[in-house]
């Protein structure tokens, strides 16, 4: 029902593990004021601070609260979800959704975000991982990035081409900035 609903959301915008969010107590791990939820330990074994945005915050604030539990995802009788699995099969089944997995709901969080122009450095903070290799199977989906990134070069410099002046002592290039005509009448005189 509505529970199925924010714990979607709630994934699609958390992007962490199934345990992790059905182990999440109101007072211990969501701070809604400075817009964060704490884990304790994530499956790296280290403690994260998990920013949150707007709709994940309205999403959290509309669950409601029970006295009797201190867990956010809890079943009419206040007990901690334990799983999801059915509940997330057969509301796939209702959408006519076919070969799409509980863990993909990350996948489609990384993949959002390197579209939306997230770098992929934050991209793999968000995500939790310890190496950026992991991250980096979500760059083919930022290539007008590539093409961003070679023009910011060109703005730096102008309308002035950086040519190599010699070598300093540490062996790296001493950049003297040249007017672009310049070079062209010195090419020519060559």
């Amino acid at each position: 029902g509505n529970y199925f609903l924010f714990q979607t959301s709630f994934l699609f915008h958390l992007k962490e593990a199934r345990h992790e969010i059905l182990s999440l107590e109101r007072e211990k791990h969501i701070d809604l004021r400075h817009g964060f939820i704490l884990l304790d330990k994530t499956k790296n074994g280290e403690r994260r601070e998990i920013p949150i945005n707007q709709t994940l915050r309205d999403t959290l604030q509309r669950i409601p609260r029970r006295l009797d539990s201190p867990y956010v995802f809890t079943d009419d009788n206040g007990k901690r979800f334990r799983d999801v699995r059915k509940s997330f099969a057969s509301a796939l089944r209702r959408a006519g959704i076919k070969d799409f997995h509980f863990h993909d709901l990350r996948h489609t969080f990384a993949s959002h975000l390197v579209m939306a122009g997230v770098d992929l450095t934050t991209v793999s903070r968000l995500l939790g991982h310890k190496d950026i290799k992991m991250t980096l199977r979500y760059a083919h989906l930022a290539p007008a990035h590539m093409h961003e990134a070679v023009q910011k070069i060109g703005n730096i410099f102008g309308d002035k081409t950086p040519v190599f002046e010699g070598k300093n002592t540490s062996n790296y290039p001493i950049f003297r900035t040249v007017e672009v005509e310049r070079l062209s009448a010195v090419a020519k005189t060559a």
